[in-house]
């Protein structure tokens, strides 16, 4: 598969092949709905929490006496029934939303996810970024050629690139990540995927082994 190639100024310098065993794989959109399911999953805190009624405070003696009063029986004000009670049926912390995903299906995941982007003409691929120091303005005047205004875009480094990476974060709506930690979750999450040259490269070498 053919597509154009930019330099980081949005202009166009020729074509690149995309190699076919990392973009044109066969989709099956129940093994990737099933490994974005369980990405999603793991990154949950599950920080939550609801006091029971043996967890707020006050309670220990009966508000008042069983029978006279003509008002309803109530034996604490720790109850769910009253305000500042405890809540029925809440969220605790003590829940585990850890769930195991085999390395096969996430590497499977994120070559369908890159096939898909393939697919639907939403991945730009740039001879190369280089900046000397962390250069937003420059960087931003590019993308706003390519993709910016039209949707979201992950930009995808063939290394650790302190300067790249510091320049495409303060991009709105724009997310930026190494090529060795592609998932299917962030890959989905944006619409456009651009990339440099070596970057395939380098996924090639990580999941399409």
């Amino acid at each position: 598969m053919k597509v154009k190639l930019y330099n980081q100024k949005g202009e166009e310098s020729g074509e690149v092949n995309l190699p076919k065993e990392i973009f044109e794989k066969e989709i099956n959109l129940d093994l990737l709905h099933q490994v974005v399911l369980m990405q999603a999953s793991n990154r949950r805190q599950g920080t939550a929490k609801t006091k029971d009624r043996g967890e707020v405070s006050g309670g220990g003696k009966k508000p008042w006496r069983q029978k006279g009063t003509g008002r309803a029986r109530h034996g604490s004000i720790r109850s769910p029934l009253w305000v500042g009670g405890g809540v029925t049926f809440g969220p605790t912390n003590l829940k585990n939303y850890k769930r195991i995903v085999p390395k096969k299906m996430r590497r499977a995941a994120i070559l369908m996810a890159l096939s898909s982007k393939a697919k639907e003409d939403k991945v730009i691929v740039l001879d190369k970024i280089e900046l000397k120091k962390p250069q937003t303005k420059e960087i931003a005047t590019g993308f706003k050629k390519l993709f910016l205004g039209k949707g979201t875009g992950m930009v995808i480094l063939p290394d650790m690139d302190k300067n790249a990476i510091l320049s495409v974060r303060n991009i709105k709506n724009t997310g930026v990540m190494q090529a060795k930690d592609l998932n299917a979750l962030d890959l989905l999450n944006y619409k456009y995927v651009i990339m440099p040259k070596d970057s395939i490269k380098a996924i090639k070498e990580t999941f399409a082994k």
